[in-house]
């Protein structure tokens, strides 16, 4: 036998050889379901991609036709301003709610375990079950409308009532026409410019709502993993409690900080629960997300299905995400590795 053709080392030894094998048996079902459902999807959407296939007659080679439509796709491309507004918006203000929370429940004070229940709660509660109770909220006539309209009335003003489900008007369109008195407006040609309706922004206090407790949970398991001595040496050296934050407890959790933030982008570019519930992508299209819209696409619910234009969305999509999370890592990963 050749150098070549000799077995490797753990081969040869017959406990090795069986402890090998028998990690191989364990893993075999899920690399199994792995190839045939993650590796194998993946690799078949990459191929109808490059394809005309609607569900019911065979793909059809069309090379790069749909990628070449990418730039000149309008609705693909307002799907993604408005997701973008999304993760800037929501990564930002949950990560940091979700930090301080953690400060906060770290910190002793009593009925610690009860609160920190009561603030997980809504992450195990389903997706489904919390949009509905939302909606129920956001109606004109629902609760959110009731309470501000009994809070502005303790100081003799009037609240109109807002549709929260169905008002495009963006954010910054609403700070120009206030600041101009209506003298100055934002076209609708220029949508871009309008910022997020009101409408998205209800979805996105919805979902800050709804993820602030997962990620509370990971910072505060972070926190009770800081050595108390650091704190003292601080201290010695005269930090108050807002130095010792900023010059000890973000440093020490600037890992986690970077799983927060990874996690939290992908889970906003792939938004799509929420919208199918409320909004179906309206109105005037100010909710609609790449998810959502390659959904759409794909099984044909505004027209006949293109699952292989869809398929293309979707890799354009996985690029982006990939992306970004790359930036994300390389800024923030410096400095993380603890001494």
């Amino acid at each position: 036998m050749t150098a070549l053709s000799k077995p490797p080392s753990w081969w040869q030894d017959k406990k090795k050889r069986d402890e090998t094998l028998a990690a191989y048996m364990f893993l075999a079902p899920y690399l199994l379901v792995t190839i045939v459902f993650t590796v194998g999807v993946i690799a078949f959407a990459i191929y109808i991609s490059f394809t005309d296939f609607n569900l019911f007659e065979a793909p059809e080679w069309n090379n790069y036709a749909h990628f070449k439509t990418l730039f000149q796709d309008a609705k693909f491309g307002r799907s993604l301003v408005n997701v973008l507004y999304y993760v800037i918006i929501v990564v930002t203000v949950q990560t940091i709610l979700a930090l301080l929370l953690a400060v906060v429940l770290n910190a002793p004070i009593r009925f610690k375990q009860f609160y920190r229940t009561l603030f997980y709660a809504p992450s195990v509660t389903s997706a489904v079950v919390i949009s509905f109770i939302f909606w129920w909220l956001y109606l004109k006539t629902g609760y959110l409308n009731y309470g501000l309209s009994w809070l502005f009335g303790l100081f003799g003003a009037e609240w109109e009532a807002i549709n929260w489900l169905n008002d495009p008007r963006g954010l910054f369109q609403l700070i120009v026409e206030g600041i101009t008195n209506g003298a100055v407006t934002i076209p609708s040609k220029r949508w871009y410019l309008r910022g997020p309706s009101i409408t998205w922004m209800a979805i996105m206090a919805q979902n800050i709502f709804t993820t602030i407790p997962t990620f509370m949970i990971m910072f505060l398991a972070a926190l009770q993993d800081i050595p108390p001595s650091l704190y003292e040496a601080a201290s010695i050296d005269g930090a108050n409690k807002r130095q010792q934050f900023f010059n000890v407890t973000v440093p020490m959790l600037r890992p986690v900080l970077l799983l927060v933030v990874v996690l939290g982008t992908i889970g906003t570019w792939q938004i799509f629960d929420q919208v199918a519930i409320l909004t179906a992508g309206g109105p005037l299209d100010t909710t609609l997300t790449p998810v959502y819209f390659i959904y759409t696409e794909a099984l044909g619910i505004n027209g006949p299905p293109r699952m292989g234009y869809a398929s293309s969305r979707a890799i354009a999509l996985a690029i982006i995400i990939l992306t970004f999370t790359f930036i994300q890592k390389r800024y923030i990963e410096g400095g993380t590795e603890q001494v």
